[in-house]
């Protein structure tokens, strides 16, 4: 298992069983001290259970990332009940590192598979991973991102992002 999935995995086992954030070490291993948007997605038995992130860093390092995003992939995501301990068992996680969004000038510059995307028009915000089952085109991609900002699935009027990302499972 990589450290980072290992990080979530410890993490949200020990909130879960313990209501307790694990405490941060002063020894961060050196992959984990650079700043980048993370993102933890949790399954059970190959379905979405939580995932929840941050598009571009909100803490010093990804280590603080992962433990953040983790603790919110198991009790914040709205979609969803917390997790429970008996279901612990049953859980797979991934960890996402992102890049820096940059701004897309045409859409032929979108591939849902090696991209994901983020949709912004005024305060509301949409971001789809790449690479999701089930999402093959472009178009679908837009589509989910816009649905999940709020924003009219057909309103072309939208900045759209692109950014790529580093999976661990």
């Amino acid at each position: 298992m990589h450290p980072y999935v290992e990080l979530a995995k410890k993490t949200v086992e020990e909130y879960v069983t313990t209501g307790k954030i694990p405490p941060i070490p002063k020894n961060i291993p050196a992959e984990m001290k650079r700043k980048a948007g993370v993102f933890v997605s949790i399954k059970k038995k190959g379905q979405l259970r939580g995932c929840i992130g941050t598009f571009l860093p909100a803490t010093e390092n990804i280590y603080t990332e992962i433990v953040r995003n983790a603790i919110a992939a198991a009790t914040e995501d709205p979609r969803f009940s917390p997790v429970q301990p008996q279901e612990l068992e049953d859980l797979e996680y991934s960890v996402d590192i992102l890049s820096p969004p940059e701004p897309v000038k045409s859409l032929d510059e979108l591939d849902p598979q090696k991209y994901g995307v983020i949709v912004v028009k005024g305060w509301q915000k949409g971001l789809l991973l790449p690479d999701i089952e089930g999402v093959n085109t472009v178009d679908d991609q837009l589509r989910i991102a816009k649905l999940k900002a709020g924003i009219d699935p057909y309103d072309p009027d939208v900045e759209i992002y692109k950014f790529k990302v580093e999976r661990y499972r």
